[in-house]
């Protein structure tokens, strides 16, 4: 990962889902969650995001934003959202310069074959801009509980 905790969440701005923008400037004031996924409507994906939005009333609750961030464009997340009732903003990173600032675009390797993709990977900055937690190479089995955990660890 290029980043590390305790450093200055890397800027960002990215269109999202439902004709919304976000942006590192309008989420500071409040402990936000960055995670990146490789592709919607894929079965690890979807799994993932039902389990943000499943954690959604607990993470609100405390006043912490989740923010999903792939390649896809805005026009697949928004019909991704819509198919699985996803609440939370999916933010569209077609030039990957966010994916690459948070460290989640890596060289991978299928059958023999390397690539560059997204690592599932998931940032937790808090209230003040700075990386308070990185989970790197995710499961998604109990993840968005962990990412809770960590939140509440925050004093969030």
């Amino acid at each position: 990962m290029s980043i590390s905790v305790g450093q200055p969440a890397p800027d960002f701005s990215m269109p999202a889902s439902a004709g919304r923008e976000v942006s590192l400037k309008g989420l500071t004031g409040a402990p936000f969650v960055l995670y990146f996924y490789p592709k919607a409507d894929t079965p690890g994906c979807t799994k993932q995001a039902c389990a943000f939005q499943e954690a959604l009333p607990q993470l609100g609750k405390i006043g912490v934003t989740v923010i999903g961030v792939s390649k896809d464009s805005v026009k697949a997340l928004d019909k991704f959202a819509a198919k699985y009732n996803l609440h939370f903003p999916l933010a569209s990173d077609t030039e990957t310069t966010t994916i690459a600032a948070y460290g989640a675009w890596v060289e991978k390797s299928m059958y023999g074959k390397k690539y560059m993709g997204i690592e599932r990977s998931t940032v937790l900055v808090d209230a003040k801009g700075v990386v308070a937690k990185i989970w790197p190479k995710v499961k998604i089995e109990g993840h968005a509980s962990e990412v809770l955990e960590a939140v509440k660890a925050l004093g969030g």
